[in-house]
């Protein structure tokens, strides 16, 4: 059983845990039946009548996938599961079907030995704003037609659009009407949009109760079981316009296609026909490279009898001659003449409430808090509930938007500037990802640190390893990213691991292709390696169970050496244990240590090392035999 302490994960006889596992799956972001994937377009719109039972896979293929992840020391999952595959059909309207398979799914996992949390799945709010995790139903509740978003401008659909699909374009759609309108209603509409109410109850109200009410559905079925740690609150969960100073101003640094203004979205959403400027990213950044016409045919993004929420509440009107008045320009950054925050306002008291209803129904639940991509979290008081995790996710930005690998050249996200040279870049990563350690012991009271999502694109350069079986350069991306896990000592779950990837359409979504197992890879199914990406970097030696606090460690792919450094505790007797994949060591190992004993078990993949009470440190290094 894992437990939650300070700083450290930890086993039931007190060993820190270092966890290592995978998103289950990148697929399970869309139905089933009909055929979600993003490119398709036929039943899009049906969004009632969907199932998504069969995600991740079919329950008679979970043995060989569970089989494969515990060969490969990838043993804590992040479950992923959507608001949507829950409540589909319509408020309250669960999908017993799919809750049972679930529930099936993660009685499986333990019966391999497998541990997981769950991730109630989202980006930009729903597939009908261009991501997936919401009901379709959650909108037209807003008021939207789904008929209309793409073409209005209020979002960028996949399936409207049709192929080939811009680069990164999904990710804009935060900044759009649909999206920035339902994440400001969800977390703060009782503030922004108090007149607005669904059958007498407020908005907010009306969307925190389903999302929550559908996980508690889930932590009901599973709890009991001691290998489920816990839930996420929300993933990558977005401010909307909460904040947002300037309303005319194009939001955020991430620009491409048409960037429309907050604004100029909600101008569009009515009705207007605007001609934008036109972005596209560059390994320097976001470039401008002309200008296009958006909503060409002046459609509305409000369905018949419904208006935009924004005019309605008095942020802006018409005028005859700019086309526009701002009456409010300071409307979602004060709320009775105090400045808000996000964090402390909103997302706080949503992640407190979530957690005691989902403790209500799973009482021992860890909860995985998580911001999005480049802030950190809120602040916990010690009065607050203990259990928390820090879970945020973190990308090597740079080769995420080009689809390159540029060795010497990477991205500081946070400070939104280029480092120039391998070791400054390998460095830099490093510091990142200690940044996070850092936030969950000045603002979390010293919670623990789980990387949610860290992972690279497969289909780098084109996808030319797929034409020539040569993955040395998602080798190289990869292994440099899991490096800087490694010099802090953090625990992560890789984006991702999707049964159903191939090559020509990647994890089935908006061309996302992050899949660390292809069946297109896959040569003989009979070998479980087969069918593994980049598997020389991403599968390397770790603790997974350490008899005190780890200190450092560090792999070497290239020479075969890992080392290990840790400070025993003189409560814990149990031993220390590492991962040991028997691709790096073909031929063995020799392993030496500081003090102590340690033993080999080459089929079990395992090294367990007993130390002594004579010294406090503890080295233990492990070298490729020849």
């Amino acid at each position: 059983m894992i437990r939650v302490g300070q700083t450290w994960f930890r086993d039931e006889h007190g060993r820190r845990l270092i966890l290592r596992g995978v998103n289950l799956s990148g697929a399970s972001k869309v139905p089933v039946r009909p055929d979600g994937a993003t490119w398709r377009s036929d039943g899009f719109l049906e969004h009632r009548d969907v199932s998504f039972v069969g995600r991740p896979f079919p329950l008679e293929q979970a043995d060989e996938h569970f089989r494969r992840l515990q060969r490969w020391g990838l043993g804590f999952l992040r479950l992923l599961t959507t608001w949507e595959a829950i409540e589909h059909a319509g408020p309250g309207q669960y999908d017993l079907e799919y809750l049972g398979y679930l529930t099936a799914v993660a009685r499986k996992a333990g019966e391999h030995g497998l541990s997981l949390f769950i991730d109630p799945h989202q980006d930009v709010w729903s597939r009908f704003s261009g991501g997936d995790g919401a009901p379709g139903w959650t909108l037209e509740a807003a008021g939207f037609d789904l008929r209309h978003l793409h073409e209005s401008g209020a979002a960028f659909l996949h399936q409207v659009h049709g192929d080939p699909l811009p680069r990164m374009i999904w990710p804009t759609n935060e900044a759009k009407l649909a999206s920035a309108t339902m994440f400001t209603l969800f977390f703060a509409g009782n503030d922004f949009a108090p007149h607005l109410k669904v059958d007498g109850e407020p908005i907010q109200d009306f969307l925190q109760n389903h999302y929550i009410g559908a996980i508690e559905q889930v932590a009901r079925r599973l709890n009991g079981m001691p290998h489920v740690v816990g839930y996420d609150t929300l993933n990558e969960p977005s401010a909307g316009y909460i904040g947002i100073g300037d309303l005319q101003a194009v939001p955020g640094p991430l620009r491409l296609g048409a960037a429309p203004s907050p604004l100029d979205s909600m101008r569009l959403g009515e009705g207007a026909t605007l001609t934008l400027d036109r972005w596209a990213v560059t390994v320097l950044g976001m470039k401008r490279v002309g200008q296009g016409v958006v909503n060409q045919r002046g459609l509305r993004a409000w369905r018949e009898g419904a208006g935009c929420i924004w005019r309605q509440h008095g942020v802006w009107e018409p005028d005859g001659i700019a086309g526009a008045r701002l009456l409010r320009p300071d409307y979602f950054t004060r709320v009775n003449g105090r400045d808000v925050d996000f964090l402390q306002d909103y997302y706080k008291p949503f992640a407190l409430r979530f957690t005691e209803l989902i403790r209500r129904a799973h009482p021992q639940a860890a909860i995985f808090l998580e911001t999005s991509p480049g802030h950190g979290p809120p602040r916990w008081e010690a009065r607050d509930p203990e259990g928390i995790v820090w879970a945020p996710h973190w990308y090597d930005g740079l080769t995420l938007a080009t689809k390159r690998l540029i060795p010497f050249l990477g991205l500081e996200f946070a400070a939104a500037r280029l480092v120039l040279g391998a070791g400054k870049v390998r460095r830099s990563f490093a510091a990142q990802l200690a940044a996070q350690r850092r936030a969950a012991d000045d603002r979390l009271n010293r919670a623990p640190v789980l990387i949610g999502e860290i992972g690279i694109p497969f289909d780098l350069n084109d996808k030319q390893a797929y034409r020539t079986g040569d993955f040395r350069v998602q080798e190289r991306a990869l292994d440099r990213s899991l490096e800087a896990l490694e010099a802090n000592l953090l625990s992560a779950t890789l984006w991702d691991y999707t049964p159903d990837n191939s090559n020509a359409r990647g994890d089935l979504w908006n061309d996302e292709d992050f899949s660390i197992f292809s069946r297109d890879q896959q040569v003989d199914a009979s070998d479980p390696d087969s069918g593994g990406r980049a598997l020389k970097a991403l599968l390397r030696p770790y603790p997974l169970a350490v008899a005190g606090d780890p200190e450092r460690m560090a792999w070497d792919r290239r020479t075969g050496v890992f080392e290990f450094v840790f400070r025993h505790d003189p409560l814990v007797t149990q031993p220390t244990v590492i991962y040991l994949p028997q691709l790096q060591f073909p031929r063995g190992c020799r392993v030496s240590v500081s003090d102590g004993e340690a033993t080999v078990d080459g089929d079990a993949q395992r090294v367990t090392y007993w130390h002594t009470d004579s010294v406090l440190q503890h080295t233990l290094r492990v070298e490729r035999a020849r």
